[in-house]
């Protein structure tokens, strides 16, 4: 049976809780059928990089999908109705990842960016240096 990966985006809205609610009822359509749901995670709620929908946040939410292809359709096609789903991507894969996606990984990780007075123009100066340089540079 076919291995995909669906992502999901929620209107910023709604809580939490009804973004479980609609987990549950794509993963009832699934199952009905004849697919199963091998995992299911809640990336929370995101800025995203443009408004969609009038909408400047969303829920993310990642499931994992093992079933037929006429089950993703239909559960994309539900998915296309209802109004609390601002967009969604499926893709066919050929292995599920095994533990926390990358997403979940990342959580938590405050290293991303190299700070300020680290980067690669070296240390930065502070405002009192500034101030000293300017005075110095009006003296003369």
């Amino acid at each position: 049976m076919p291995l995909y990966e669906h992502v999901l985006i929620a209107r910023q809205d709604v809580s939490q809780q009804q973004v479980e609610t609609l987990l549950d009822q794509f993963k009832g359509v699934i199952t009905e059928n004849g697919g199963s749901i091998e995992k299911t995670e809640y990336w929370g709620l995101k800025t995203m990089q443009y408004k969609v929908k009038k909408n400047r946040k969303g829920h993310y939410a990642l499931l994992n999908i093992t079933a037929p292809h006429e089950a993703v359709a239909e559960m994309e096609r539900q998915m296309k109705l209802n109004d609390d789903i601002i967009r969604f991507m499926t893709v066919r894969v050929e292995e599920h990842e095994e533990g926390p996606s990358a997403v979940m990984q990342s959580r938590g990780r405050d290293d991303r960016r190299p700070r300020r007075e680290d980067g690669p123009r070296g240390p930065r100066p502070s405002r009192d240096d500034d101030r000293s340089q300017s005075s110095s540079e009006e003296e003369e």
